[in-house]
């Protein structure tokens, strides 16, 4: 038979990663043999404004071919890992772990349960019901959060599909300074994107695939092609590998989004795509996060592009009243953050100026109220102001915030075809 097994919640802000707890299980399976893996295992990432999140908010799965009379040998493998594992003294830390038959009939209603799982708030009573409707076996550590996003991860179907290969450190360097070699990560980024991307971010000269926090991956290269991403993985230098998996995932395709069209309100804790006419003009506050207004079918919406978004608020801050925009982003606090932008329409704007002399070329003076304007050195006069188009340098098209500001789930610009795109590199 074939068994799928998803997993999730196991790590905390302090460490650990449920992917790397999934491949230790993977190997640990496969070495007892009760199961052997089918395929690649799966990387879902769920809705990222979830507020008890860990980091990238991020559910794993993987089929297992199993015979059907070892299924609870399985099942006390798995038991074993995650209590080895996962973060269990963190207070917020509460897995799940759920064995859904490959050909049950919970896979059909599951695949809808997944993707409210992705773009809204789910409770967890919802996931326990599902689980006891369909007699689902699964594992439940402490408040068993995690079982939401281990079904969800079984269930969640990928129309489209990114790879990612992640490369994990030696089990004594976990919590150390990471050592690598930056140069190599531009060259393997240079060499094969696009089919890779955000490996780095030229413009902010940062090596994104590298993170900061206390897990155990060493880092992780993204992209659409496999043999672009092993290719990447194989020119970039670092400290020692321990392992490596390649996942398959949800990641970069804007799965989150909800467009306005699906929905009658906007909520907190989702991410939407909005259109509207900017009402409130581009302000700065203190930090350097930049906000406005548009207006839209469910009246006027703050947005806001954050500091770390870096020279995405140098387009932000072009925009003026009227000019027509479609946000992508997440609500938090009445207020989209944005993950990117299509400037659909960029008003004309016209200011009234006093005239220039003929003569000398100078800008005339008022002559008093309601006599015009004059040239004192040239004694020319005229009679009205005159108008002047302001040059807009914003052009229409979409821009994105940079790769070191983006969202797992946010779609590069480079992976969004037939649309006008201005991607800086």
């Amino acid at each position: 038979m074939k068994l799928w097994i998803g997993i999730d919640d196991t790590d905390s802000r302090k460490g650990m990663c449920t992917t790397y707890l999934a491949t230790v299980m993977i190997e640990r399976l496969e070495k007892e043999r009760v199961g052997k893996l089918v395929g690649f295992p799966r990387l879902i990432r769920l809705n990222p404004t979830i507020p008890y999140k860990t980091r990238g908010n991020g559910a794993v799965s993987f089929l297992l071919e199993v015979d059907e009379v070892r299924r609870d040998e399985v099942i006390d493998v798995t038991r074993e890992v995650v209590e080895e594992y996962a973060e269990l003294r963190d207070e917020n830390t509460n897995p799940g772990v759920v064995f859904v038959d490959d050909e049950s009939e919970a896979m059909d209603f599951l695949s809808k349960f997944a993707l409210k799982v992705v773009r809204d708030v789910v409770p967890l009573d919802t996931a326990l019901f599902i689980i006891g409707k369909y007699m689902i076996p699964h594992l439940k550590f402490k408040k068993g959060r995690g079982l939401i996003g281990a079904l969800a991860s079984v269930g969640l179907e990928l129309p489209d599909r990114t790879v990612e290969v992640l490369a994990y450190r030696k089990p004594e360097r976990f919590g150390t300074p990471r050592e690598f070699d930056e140069e190599s990560f531009f060259d393997a980024d240079y060499e094969t994107y696009p089919l890779t991307w955000d490996t780095v971010d030229w413009m902010n000269e940062v090596v994104v695939a590298v993170p900061n926090s206390p897990d155990p991956v060493l880092f992780g290269i993204r992209g659409d092609d496999f043999n672009a991403v092993m290719k990447a993985f194989e020119m970039v230098k670092t400290e020692p590998i321990d392992k490596y998996m390649v996942f398959i995932t949800n990641q970069g395709t804007d799965m989150h989004l909800i467009h306005e069209s699906e929905v009658e309100k906007l909520e907190d804790f989702h991410s939407y795509i909005l259109k509207g006419v900017v009402t409130v003009e581009p302000y700065e506050i203190t930090g350097g996060h930049v906000f406005f207004h548009i207006e839209t079918k469910f009246g006027e919406v703050k947005c806001a592009a954050f500091e770390p978004t870096k020279q995405f608020r140098e387009i932000v801050r072009q925009l003026r009243k009227g000019d027509v925009v479609e946000v992508y982003g997440s609500m938090k606090r009445k207020t989209i953050n944005l993950e990117k932008i299509n400037v659909i329409e960029v008003v004309e704007i016209w200011v009234e100026e006093n005239p220039i002399c003929p003569i000398c070329g100078k800008r005339m003076e008022s002559a008093g109220r309601g006599k015009g304007f004059r040239c004192k050195k040239c004694k020319t006069k005229a009679f009205e102001k005159v108008k002047r188009k302001v040059e807009r340098y914003l052009d229409t098209g979409f821009y994105e915030v940079p790769p070191c500001a983006r969202r797992h789930l946010s779609k590069p610009l480079i992976r969004m075809k037939d649309v006008k795109r201005h991607v800086f590199r």
